[in-house]
């Protein structure tokens, strides 16, 4: 009989993940640390066409774009003369799940259903998961979706149910489960005993998926505005959706500046029983975007798809209380009614459209549907029962895990940036110390310099202060 105890089956981790995914990540590897990334994604994806045709079968994809304007009167009326870019939002609550996880999940289904397999499963909280019960459901395939929902109190987010209903409602079977890191090993135990595809949304498939994203994006602007976007925001969180509609903004041959944005939780630990309840966004905050951004590799495939620094060209967070604002703001001034965790770019937009002239242009490239747990009031009346003080007054007042501060006016909103050579540093030790490797290879600068997107300059002095020493592969 098989031993099914937690070391046990995560012993036996990467022999599961090459089983459900198809993909023997190791052929990809040189040097002490580094992998070659366009490689992995060239040989193990399919082509923007062949996506684009993947999603059109079941109805993903093609999303409209629409022009904010009364957001960008709004956003004018506090910017100084002359400023004040147009916005512009890609709605992708109009996908068949409610959002842009539409485009990854159309790939993973159909790689599964072309291999053979005759389920798919996929662990997350988030709206990754009714995507994938929605194409399975398209597809014909079963699917289980395991979420981590309940704190230790069995005490659970209203956005969270929402989405365990979604994916149920799909025709999926959704475990629901404790904080902790059961999640992962329950995750693997499934993989192991149902013989499912791993549905993950770290694979080259599901990333390939958000190109057409970014591809779509450039043409739609082109054919509104005559050129492409001066900026585009991406909500961050697993990295992903940023990575994904970086490249195919670059598919497109365009030349946009890529923004990150994430709501900011900092002091607030993502595991933690305890900070589990008091977050308000299930995504789209920095528990999620910081350290996937600065070591992608802790997803559930040994290689991440999804890695954000190499394609970010300005990180930047705002309050949960902002969110909210422009959230509101949206459906009264604009008549959109979307969920908060797409809106958390369109607050960043509507700081940074303040920065920019008026005719430049900013397009927040995602939203998603909204639904009973996901409105604004459970929301903040969950917050409270958590013992989190509402507040309405100035954002910069508010405290991760201890308040919400609602702005008083729109002319309150702002946005601070994170230190992108700060998460540089970070990424570059934690794929050497961090791993307890002290001597790399000149292959393996080379990598680290695509990695942090920055240069051997910069790569090799970070190293220096780390005493992570560089050797030839010959010298050995």
């Amino acid at each position: 009989m098989k031993d099914n105890s937690y070391q046990s089956v995560l012993a036996r981790k990467n022999d599961i993940m090459k089983t459900s995914v198809g993909i023997d990540y190791s052929q990809f590897e040189y040097g002490r640390i580094a992998f070659d990334y366009d490689r992995m994604m060239k040989e193990t994806g399919y082509s923007l066409e062949e996506i684009r045709q993947i999603q059109n079968e079941t109805g993903v994809g093609n999303t409209p774009i629409f022009e904010l304007h009364n957001l960008t009167r709004l956003a004018r009326k506090y910017a100084a003369p002359g400023k004040g870019a147009r916005i512009f939002v890609k709605d992708e609550a109009a996908n068949p799940s409610g959002s842009f996880k539409a485009r990854r999940a159309a790939t993973s289904v159909y790689e599964a259903k072309r291999l053979g397999f005759s389920g798919v499963i996929t662990a997350t909280s988030g709206n990754y998961g009714a995507a994938v019960a929605s194409q399975a459901a398209k597809r014909g395939l079963n699917c289980i979706v395991v979420q981590e929902c309940y704190d230790s109190h069995e005490k659970g987010q209203p956005e969270i149910i929402e989405k365990a209903r979604k994916c149920e409602a799909y025709g999926a079977e959704v475990i629901q489960m404790t904080v902790g890191p059961e999640l992962f090993y329950k995750f693997l135990l499934l993989l192991e005993e149902t013989g499912y595809f791993n549905a993950s949304l770290y694979t080259p498939f599901g990333i390939a998926g958000v190109e057409t994203l970014g591809y779509e994006l450039a043409l739609q602007m082109r054919e509104k505005i005559g050129r492409d976007p001066d900026v585009v925001v991406c909500t961050n969180a697993g990295g992903g959706n940023l990575t994904g509609t970086a490249r195919g903004l670059r598919a497109a041959g365009a030349k946009s500046q890529v923004v990150g944005a994430s709501v900011d939780l900092s002091g607030l630990h993502m595991a933690s029983d305890n900070d589990f309840n008091l977050k308000s966004f299930t995504t789209g905050h920095t528990g999620f975007g910081v350290p996937f951004t600065t070591n992608p590799d802790r997803s559930d495939v040994p290689r991440s798809a999804g890695r954000p620094l190499r394609y970010m060209d300005r990180y930047v967070t705002m309050s949960q209380g902002s969110v909210f604002f422009i959230t509101e703001a949206l459906a009264q001034l604009e008549g959109l009614e979307r969920g908060p965790a797409g809106n958390t770019s369109l607050a960043a937009a509507f700081c940074l459209a303040q920065e920019l002239d008026e005719d430049q242009v900013i397009v927040v490239q995602e939203t998603e549907y909204t639904g009973a747990g996901k409105h604004i009031n459970p929301q903040l009346t969950f917050a409270r029962e958590n013992g989190i003080e509402l507040v309405i007054g100035d954002p910069k007042d508010e405290i991760p895990g201890k308040n919400i501060v609602l702005p008083t006016s729109a002319g309150r909103l702002f946005i601070e940036d994170l230190d992108l050579n700060k998460l540089r540093r970070s990424s570059i030790k934690n794929q050497t110390v961090g791993k307890n490797v002290l001597d790399i290879t000149p292959a393996d600068v080379d990598y680290l310099v695509l990695e942090t997107n920055s240069d051997d300059a910069f790569v090799r002095t970070v190293l220096a202060e780390l005493g992570v020493s560089i050797t030839e592969e010959n010298q050995r």
